[in-house]
């Protein structure tokens, strides 16, 4: 099937990470080309080697040779499912981006949905595996719980975090920096910025070739980023009110300890040094003490961050009738 010609600057890019899947590959490059060919719309289609060892680097550049379409971004090493997402963003010249898996469990059908469902006004549109064909066990079930887990603590309600394939107006992705394994939290990071986010039931079909890159130990990494998030959501602009309120708390602790020990000295005769009481009172005011100048040193670092690259604390989406502040005006 010839290809579209190529424009300047394609409406779709289509980010694909790739792991050792040297079998899989070849098919989805076909069943994405005759999608996207099928939909009339400028696109590229952006897969990120990420370290491979298997042969797939070799089945890369084959596909590379005979698309133009297709452009390949080769790691030194493996970095991640999320460090190969954030290098498809940061190389993708489409208006709407949309990553999806290289095993061949997203279906590239959905394709069309997912962009269909953009036009509806939405900003995200995040992909939900409803019907999953992946070990119930050790899949299926602790993804039900992160899930679950995440839209408590973010207040983004989703079904399905975890799934690759959504489709992403540039605009709300502009600017946004992801490590360990955030890649799965940018509807949160979207809706922080105001964007309308949505999901929509996709298929999911069951691995053809080898076998998932994936364990339960992502678990752990998921609820540690996911405490970076609340962090970030909560406390970013004014981390004094965690750190300082830690320390107000432990200096609390600190003058109970140190009264009952006054107290078991003075009416109990209890000796100073029969009881923990004194020392937990010295910890625990040593730790209160540290906290709020770690709560005040934090203070400084995000004024030095905003301030340095000159940005705001605030979003503007539209102003009416409205000057430029002065430090804009040319």
């Amino acid at each position: 099937m010839p290809s579209s010609p190529i424009t300047a600057s394609p409406m779709l890019s289509v980010i694909i990470p790739v792991y050792n899947e040297e079998e899989s590959i070849q098919p989805l490059c076909q069943d994405l080309l005759a999608v996207l060919e099928s939909i009339g719309m400028s696109y590229e289609v952006i897969l990120i080697n990420d370290g491979s060892f298997d042969r797939s680097q070799e089945q890369l550049r084959k596909v590379a040779a005979e698309h133009d379409h297709f452009k390949v971004i080769r790691f030194r090493r493996n970095f991640g499912q999320t460090a190969a997402i954030m290098a498809g963003i940061q190389y993708a010249q489409g208006e709407i981006i949309i990553p999806m898996d290289s095993d061949r469990q997203n279906d590239p059908r959905d394709i069309p949905r997912l962009l269909s469902k953009l036009d509806e006004g939405y900003d995200l549109v995040s992909g939900w595996r409803k019907v999953r064909k992946d070990n119930p066990l050790i899949r299926t079930l602790p993804s039900r719980m992160a899930n679950w887990l995440i839209s408590k603590i973010s207040g983004v309600h989703l079904h399905d975090y975890g799934c690759t394939i959504k489709a992403y107006r540039r605009s709300v992705i502009h600017g946004v920096k992801l490590y360990g394994e955030m890649h799965r939290f940018i509807p949160i990071y979207a809706h922080w910025m105001g964007a309308l986010v949505t999901e929509l039931e996709v298929t999911h079909y069951p691995r053809e070739f080898g076998r998932s890159k994936y364990g339960l130990n992502r678990i752990v990494k998921v609820i540690l980023d996911l405490m970076v998030i609340k962090f970030l959501d909560k406390y970013f602009v004014k981390p004094i009110y965690l750190f300082g309120g830690f320390g107000l708390l432990a200096l609390f602790f600190s003058g109970i300890s140190a009264v009952s020990a006054v107290y078991l000295k003075l009416f109990k005769d209890v000796s100073f040094i029969s009881t923990p009481l004194p020392l937990a009172a010295v910890m625990t005011f040593m730790i209160g003490i540290m906290a709020i100048l770690l709560g005040l040193v934090a203070e400084m670092l995000v004024r030095t961050y905003f301030e340095s690259q000159g940005r705001t604390t605030y979003l503007v989406q539209e102003t009416i009738n409205v000057s430029l502040p002065v430090d804009e005006k040319p």
